[in-house]
């Protein structure tokens, strides 16, 4: 491999994958790093791998037309790449799976290991054909961008914000608020790392030609590409709000139910997450709309037109992005060890305005979270966590996420944490 690889959290459980499951598949955006961690691992285990991607025309038209033919010719271990295309190809592989389970068991006993590593991009139709094709016969990974933490080298668990376990937790180095902004407007794609010298704007207009073309015409018919383009840029200028259907179908010339349609096609596809509500039967009047988040901040920054870190830093977006970069850091802590964020982040807004950014749920304990882009937030930062006591969970303590540079108490039950702890 490469000296310039990247190592990723999820190398851990891919690890113990390996060998005991006769399949693997890794979900996430394109150009996430995917094929590139599993051949990492294989190159770690030193066994001889074949790869194939179905982007590749040829290979796809056979894959659909000729499966047994075009597993045959592959081989196994095999790593194939962007496998939704052919979904069809999930029943062969299936029946390549048992018979090796059956010549374990009943014949010359090779054991089965791992044969087939697949790589999707559109999480919904690829969990769809699995479940029905490979139901205990697969281990499933989901894979964003790289974290910060991957970025840097150090090790990453999932953030909970109990103060103990931030004391003890390695902080990333302190950086100054322009370095914060340039990795921000950088975003998190591995390519824009192993290559610092290429153009961001090219690389961004580039994914996203890919993106339509590869992923989001396969899903939709989309008649007018530019008003698509209108679409997801509406909502990169969104990141960080709640998601209003009916706002966005206005800005954008088209009706809500396309707008829900499209936003789940983006969902889908690991662009962005949506942040659900946290519901509970002792607060009423809660809005039940979830809140945008890009997964790379650096697209949403493409998408809004800053060409610049210096002037994102200066522009009233700052504060959103700033925002969006420490939830999906968070994201992503949870994703990449295994752990549904879903099951675990939430946030809180009723109809008087009352709002807390991030409610984390470990356990019965629940943490409040805000977010702030300065260094030394004031008391108001906290104002609404006595909110949580309704929820009859217990709250070790709350939190103001900024740019402090170090862990400084508000006062008894809540602190300032530095974003180089997340």
């Amino acid at each position: 491999m490469p000296n310039n690889y990247i190592n990723r959290t999820i190398e851990t459980k891919l690890d113990e994958m390996y060998g005991n499951f006769p399949s693997i598949l890794i979900t996430g955006a394109r150009q996430s790093g995917k094929s590139t961690v599993l051949q990492y691992i294989a190159n770690t285990k030193k066994e001889n791998i074949n790869e194939v991607s179905l982007d590749d025309l040829n290979e796809r038209t056979m894959a659909i037309e000729d499966p047994e033919t075009f597993l045959r010719l592959h081989g196994v271990p095999l790593i194939i790449d962007e496998f939704q295309y052919a979904p069809n190809l999930l029943s062969y592989i299936k029946i390549k799976i048992d018979e090796a389970r059956k010549n374990e068991m009943f014949g010359d006993g090779t054991k089965v290991g791992t044969l087939y590593f697949l790589t999707g991009s559109q999480v919904f139709e690829t969990m769809e054909n699995i479940t029905e094709s490979l139901a205990g016969r697969v281990g499933i990974i989901d894979l964003y961008p790289l974290s910060t933490r991957e970025i840097y080298g150090l090790k990453e668990d999932i953030f909970i914000p109990n103060i103990d376990l931030i004391k003890n937790k390695q902080p990333l180095k302190y950086e100054y608020l322009d370095n914060v902004f340039e990795r921000i407007f950088r975003g998190s794609y591995p390519e824009l790392y192993k290559n610092t010298e290429i153009n961001i704007e090219t690389f961004f207009s580039s994914y996203l030609r890919t993106y339509i073309e590869r992923d989001v015409r396969k899903i939709i018919n989309i008649q007018d590409e530019p008003k698509f383009l209108k679409f997801i840029s509406s909502l990169a200028a969104r990141t960080g709000q709640e998601f209003n259907a009916s706002d966005i179908a206005k800005d954008v010339g088209i009706d809500s139910e396309t707008v829900n349609k499209w936003t789940g096609v983006l969902s889908n596809t690991y662009i962005i997450f949506l942040l659900q509500p946290h519901m509970n039967n002792n607060v009423g009047r809660i809005i039940k709309r979830p809140k945008i988040y890009f997964m790379d901040t650096g697209l949403a920054c493409y998408l809004t037109g800053y060409v610049s870190p210096e002037t994102l830093q200066k522009s009233s977006y700052s504060g959103q992005i700033f925002e969006t970069y420490v939830i999906s850091e968070i994201i992503k802590s949870y994703t990449n060890n295994q752990r549904d964020p879903k099951k675990h982040l939430y946030y809180y807004r009723d109809n008087n305005g009352r709002e807390i950014d991030l409610l984390i749920i470990d356990g019965d304990n629940i943490y409040p979270v805000e977010i702030k882009k300065g260094a030394n937030p004031d008391k108001d930062a906290i104002k609404n966590f006595n909110i949580v006591k309704k929820f009859e969970m217990n709250s070790p303590n709350g939190c103001v996420i900024c740019l402090t540079k170090d862990i400084h108490a508000i006062n008894e039950n809540n602190y300032m944490i530095p974003i180089e702890y997340i």
